[in-house]
């Protein structure tokens, strides 16, 4: 069974351009937990989620850092500390989504999906074509549809 036969294909989206305001909206009013992100030539260029947007009142702290000899060595991850910032600070979808998205192709097996989901502990996976457009998504559920 391939992943163009248990996929569903009325696939809710949102753009990297949207406001976070919105594509919160969006997952309260249809009752979903994430959506894949996509540009404007409609591939899929990340995934927004309820923790994606969670994450916005998250604390986030300094690096701590240790003084020497009129400099300081950092003891945490600078660039973490920047990822955490800039995912606080985000106002788009862009800044604040999962990247790169984790998809698969319509002619995968349904067995390539469920390792994949299970190995990248992840809910749901967008179905694209050999162009990277989204042509649908396979959740949990559907898989559990089609056993």
């Amino acid at each position: 069974m391939k992943a163009r036969d248990i996929m569903t294909k009325e696939v809710i989206t949102v753009s990297e351009e949207e406001n976070i305001e919105n594509a919160t909206k969006l997952l309260i009013k249809n009752k979903i937990s994430g959506v894949p992100v996509v540009n404007e030539d409609n591939k899929v260029v990340g995934i927004v989620t309820e923790t994606d947007l969670i994450f916005k009142d998250k604390d986030i702290s300094i690096p701590s850092y240790v003084p020497l000899l009129g400099g300081f060595i950092l003891l945490d991850s600078v660039k973490k500390f920047e990822n955490e910032l800039k995912k606080v600070a985000a106002y788009k979808v862009k800044d604040l989504m999962s990247t790169p998205a984790i998809k698969v192709e319509e002619d995968d097996e349904v067995r390539k999906v469920v390792n994949l989901m299970l190995d990248k502990r992840i809910n749901r996976v967008p179905v694209i074509d050999e162009e990277g457009k989204i042509k649908g998504i396979i959740a949990r559920s559907d898989i559990l549809t089609h056993l």
